[in-house]
């Protein structure tokens, strides 16, 4: 099925990257600060993307352990990365490159599942209509600025654009459209999936790229749906069948370059956040925002750095694994892949960790960063308490000992290995 490198590779890369990104104040910078199009157009008219290698970025989401990469090809401001025909606001006309065949040639040669994200908004065309999310709802006259303006005009220029991406760069993998708001807001209606279209769109989509995975951002049932900027608590379910899933995470809270946003997450919250995606049968999509030049910034790429030494160690507990049908313990998640149960510590226990139901279906267990044994004991019922060793867990219960020091690893995670018995559910 078409999503089965998807629920295989697990770890995505996301890069914003724009005319946003020299102004430094966050993607939706034109819009938070109310910019026109005059008060914008410097941060297009500057964009220098001299820093911008394809080819490192795609080499260090390799490193990271990511299986995939998706690059905004146009974000709301309506600058695109590639030569479009349907308008001149592009970098071509800016800096003479289309960078988006630069992501997509350098994905394919690192061996990455090629992405790419179009924004179904576009605050630049004349013909998108004023609405709750625009730069100019607040101006006095701002409900005159859509007189004469066409939603059936964008829509011929969305679909021609999205054509075009789905034409000029053979295979594309992974297409993520944003987004969809049909609420009306403080007098103001948003855009439905009529405005786009999103039947059509989806169908289009089909017949150009028909392996292709297509989010649920539409307005219309896609291939996956996206949790943005937070976590599920258990694995998605819809009608009783299984929903595919990807957490889309910023290391700062920020999608775009924002040079004054220090409010970066740990590389062991990260760590922790992908393990839980995949405990629940989820994707985590983890975005970089590069600098106005191009460049990854130095945390983002410290942050990276950290994750890719855990998964270099840790790789089989995320890539290929997913939801497994046992309770884990207080202290962590469970992944799965294959006859290997991964248990991925987020606390660390004095001594023991119990495992309820693993008596009698594991047959050995190790730490999986350096592959050193670890004791294992299953409760007896009818043992008499004793001070110096476990007591009260129920029956079934598996024991693992562990030492007292948490070992130097972001995350520790006990391998199992489960007996032939030992895959079904408790």
């Amino acid at each position: 099925m078409r999503q089965d490198w998807f629920d295989t590779a697990r770890f995505g890369l996301f890069v914003h990257f724009g005319a946003y990104s020299g102004a430094a104040r966050h993607e939706w910078v034109q819009t938070y600060e109310r910019l026109t199009d005059a008060e914008y157009l410097p941060y297009v008219e500057h964009f220098e993307p001299d820093r911008f290698d394809a080819a490192a970025i795609a080499a260090t989401a390799v490193a990271t352990g990511m299986g995939y990469s998706v690059l905004t090809t146009k974000h709301h401001d309506g600058f695109c990365l590639w030569d479009s025909d349907l308008t001149d606001f592009t970098t071509r006309a800016v800096c003479d490159r289309d960078l988006v065949a630069e992501h997509v040639e350098a994905s394919r040669a690192a061996g990455l599942k090629v992405g790419l994200y179009y924004s179904l908004i576009d605050w630049h065309h004349p013909d998108f209509t004023v609405d709750w999310n625009h730069p100019r709802r607040d101006d006095p006259e701002a409900h005159a600025l859509n007189e004469g303006r066409s939603m059936e005009r964008y829509r011929q220029y969305l679909h021609g654009q999205v054509r075009e991406l789905l034409t000029r760069y053979g295979t594309i993998d992974y297409l993520f459209f944003d987004f969809t708001y049909p609420e009306t807001k403080e007098g103001w209606e948003g855009k439905g999936p009529e405005d786009w279209d999103a039947a059509g769109l989806l169908a289009l989509c089909r017949e150009l790229q028909p392996d292709m995975l297509v989010n649920d951002r539409l307005g219309v049932p896609g291939d996956f749906v996206t949790p943005e900027q937070y976590q599920p608590t258990k694995p998605l379910v819809q009608g009783g069948e299984p929903v595919v899933w990807e957490a889309c995470q910023t290391t700062n809270g920020s999608w775009g370059y924002h040079r004054d946003n220090v409010d970066f997450k740990s590389a062991p919250l990260l760590i922790r956040m992908l393990a839980d995606s995949v405990s629940m049968d989820g994707n985590m999509l983890l975005n970089v925002g590069p600098d106005g030049r191009g460049t990854i910034p130095p945390v983002d790429r410290s942050l990276l750095g950290e994750i890719g030494e855990w998964m270099d160690l840790h790789h089989g507990a995320i890539v290929g694994a997913g939801h497994a049908p046992f309770i884990p313990p207080r202290e962590g998640v469970y992944t799965l892949r294959g006859d290997r149960l991964y248990l991925h510590l987020f606390s660390w226990p004095l001594g023991f960790v119990h495992l309820p139901g693993l008596a009698g279906r594991v047959s050995y267990a190790r730490f999986l960063h350096d592959g050193s044994w670890l004791r294992t004991s299953e409760t007896d019922p009818d043992q008499v308490a004793n001070v110096m060793r476990p007591a009260g867990e129920e029956a079934g219960t598996l024991t693992v000992s562990l030492p007292v020091r948490q070992p130097d690893v972001a995350v520790p995670v006990i391998e199992l290995t489960l007996a032939r018995t030992g895959v079904s559910a408790p």
